[in-house]
């Protein structure tokens, strides 16, 4: 068989997973933000220097992490559109990373 026979018939779901779940990831730390900042949510100290940042960070990444085994046990053995997912994860990395933004906090 050559190269793209065999590039074809790999699954892509479990790398497709992880990079959803990385968005997944960045829009879990802009809702803790927000929520933070709007009083709805204030995450513990988890190391005195960085404060509640620390807490939400460690949420987020948790979050992550959760999303992302859940999808590699769901898609592993899958081949899914790329475009698709890549997509969505990048439209959520971007909401998320927006949400971060102080301007965003104050319209609330």
């Amino acid at each position: 068989m050559d190269n793209d026979a065999e590039r074809a018939l790999l699954p892509n779901g479990g790398a497709l997973g992880a990079v959803l779940a990385a968005g997944i990831g960045s829009l879990a730390l802009g809702v803790f933000v927000i929520a933070n900042e709007a009083g709805i949510f204030t995450a513990p100290s988890l190391y005195g220097p960085s404060g509640g940042l620390s807490g939400r960070s460690t949420f987020a990444v948790v979050t992550w992490l959760v999303a992302w085994g859940i999808l590699h046990a769901r898609w592993r053995d899958r081949n899914l559109p790329a475009i698709r997912v890549l997509t969505w994860a990048l439209a959520l990395a971007g909401l998320g990373i927006l949400m971060t933004f102080p301007p965003v906090w104050r319209l609330l």
